[in-house]
């Protein structure tokens, strides 16, 4: 008989011959233990998008507003980061954070948008 053990605390495994681990715990211990590099690399970039988003909210509740850049800044907007981009017939560049998003104007200006059904 062929002696399994599980791949996270080398116990023996009994059940299934494709069985790799005892628990779920062990499981998850070792797939958490396996993947926490790049985990912690997109808690941290998703950290930062929720942040771009709460602000864009919190200052654009009606849906549509232009602010200055430095009123983006002052509230810790970075701008290296957004979910995707949306470009117009026209040639116009928006950013969006999920679906808040912006578009630079003239002027150091932003016009504050919320994505529309139409904008995929």
């Amino acid at each position: 008989m062929n002696v399994r053990e599980c791949h996270e605390c080398n116990q023996k495994i009994s059940g299934r011959k494709d069985q790799k681990f005892c628990s779920d715990y062990c499981r998850n211990t070792f797939n958490n233990r396996l993947n926490e590099d790049s985990t912690n690399y997109m808690r941290r970039i998703n950290n930062i998008l929720r942040k771009n988003r709460r602000i864009l909210v919190r200052l654009n509740p009606a849906g549509k507003r232009t602010v200055d850049a430095i009123t983006l800044a002052e509230e810790g907007f970075n701008f290296h980061y957004f979910t995707n981009t949306y470009t117009t017939q026209k040639g116009s560049t928006y950013f969006f954070c999920y679906d808040q998003g912006y578009l630079r104007t003239e002027n150091e200006q932003y016009m504050l948008v919320q994505k529309q059904d139409y904008v995929k």
